[in-house]
């Protein structure tokens, strides 16, 4: 690794290996299945078509997004530096085949050229450290034509109407007390890692798009998260209802030329 990076990526590793044990008990980042996986795998479906593909995905975690990749009927590679959450992500998906568990750095992953079809990401790009370089990285890994799928969020700023929905939060967690399973944008360590990144302040499609254009893709656009927020809403408490409201989140796809 860049070792002028190696002290901060420790600090992700260590972070997101940390959270791995209640990773799923969190709200936003366990996937039921019903109306909550119909809506995270529609773009999925839209981007890849029915059929079988070779699919890289990047930052998979505990394998929430792998399952509804998979599912589709494509051979997935599922990549993580983390390799406790890949313990968990092995564990629920053992005995499949089409799959692959890589530890890896998103970053630079090592793997060979054009040997992608498409790669799907979720909630990675605001944590990168060079995204210039990640960017060329990725665009490598692709075949000609080949897909890139990112659901991300600015997790830095609420939105205006945001700021209610997280006073409402606040007024929540006093009177029945915090969800100790969820770690929100504002924890003193989330927030000490975001502040050292280059994304710390917001990510925000005006900025990644240029990016990802110096880096060779084309075909940028920018789709509604609102379906999947929907979906969410449809089981959750009020506090969770409310968190769904407070960041402005995105999913964008381009394309290899």
């Amino acid at each position: 690794m860049d070792g002028r990076n190696f002290d901060l990526k420790e600090e992700i590793r260590d972070y997101w290996s940390r959270r791995s044990r209640t990773f799923d008990l969190a709200f936003g980042h366990r996937i039921p299945a019903g109306p909550e996986a119909d809506a995270w795998q529609r773009p999925i479906r839209d981007l890849l078509g029915p059929a079988p593909k070779r699919v890289l995905e990047l930052a998979c975690g505990t394998g929430e997004v792998t399952r509804l990749i998979h599912d589709l009927g494509h051979d997935v590679t599922a990549l993580d530096f983390s390799e406790a959450m890949l313990a968990v992500a092995r564990a629920k998906h053992a005995g499949k085949t089409r799959l692959r568990f890589l530890l890896a750095d998103a970053e630079n992953t090592l793997e060979p050229d054009q040997s992608y079809d498409a790669i799907i990401c979720r909630h990675l790009v605001w944590t990168l450290t060079r995204p210039e370089e990640t960017f060329r990285e990725w665009f490598r890994l692709l075949r000609p034509g080949g897909r890139l799928l990112v659901f991300d969020g600015d997790w830095a700023t609420p939105k205006f109407t945001g700021r209610a929905a997280g006073l409402l939060i606040s007024l929540i967690d006093r009177i029945i007390g915090p969800d100790t399973n969820y770690d929100g944008a504002m924890s003193e360590r989330h927030a000490a890692i975001m502040n050292a990144l280059p994304f710390g302040a917001g990510l925000r499609p005006a900025t990644i798009e240029p990016l990802l254009a110096s880096a060779g893709f084309r075909d940028i656009a920018l789709h509604s998260h609102e379906p999947i927020a929907r979906a969410q809403r449809r089981n959750a408490n009020l506090r969770n209802r409310l968190r769904t409201f407070v960041y402005r989140r995105f999913i964008l796809t381009c394309r290899r030329s």
